[in-house]
């Protein structure tokens, strides 16, 4: 089952000394998202930070947070900001229904 998680960076926090160039010319920044089974006080769900390299790791090297996010979608009910599916009205009986003149 998919799960959708949206995210939003502040791109200004980037240590664009972590970009790297891919095979095709692009540039990348590779970035680590961690997901919380409950949400903070402001109903957050996941966190976003750079990643680090195991020798920064291995140094206890601060991580860079950049950016947080919510769980959209396919969560199941454990999320409590997971968006359920609207409600859909009752379908209408045409027979039962007054018309209203």
């Amino acid at each position: 089952m998919s799960k959708l998680l949206s995210i939003s960076i502040d791109v200004t926090k980037l240590d664009k000394s972590r970009f790297y160039e891919g095979k095709n010319g692009a540039k990348y920044c590779s970035l680590d998202v961690w997901v919380d089974d409950e949400p903070d006080k402001y109903g957050r769900d996941a966190s976003v930070s750079e990643s680090l390299t195991k020798d920064e790791r291995d140094a206890g090297t601060k991580k860079n947070y950049v950016g947080s996010g919510k769980k959209l979608y396919g969560w199941g009910e454990g999320g409590s900001s997971a968006r359920k599916p609207a409600n859909k009205p009752a379908p209408v009986d045409p027979v039962q229904e007054e018309v209203p003149f």
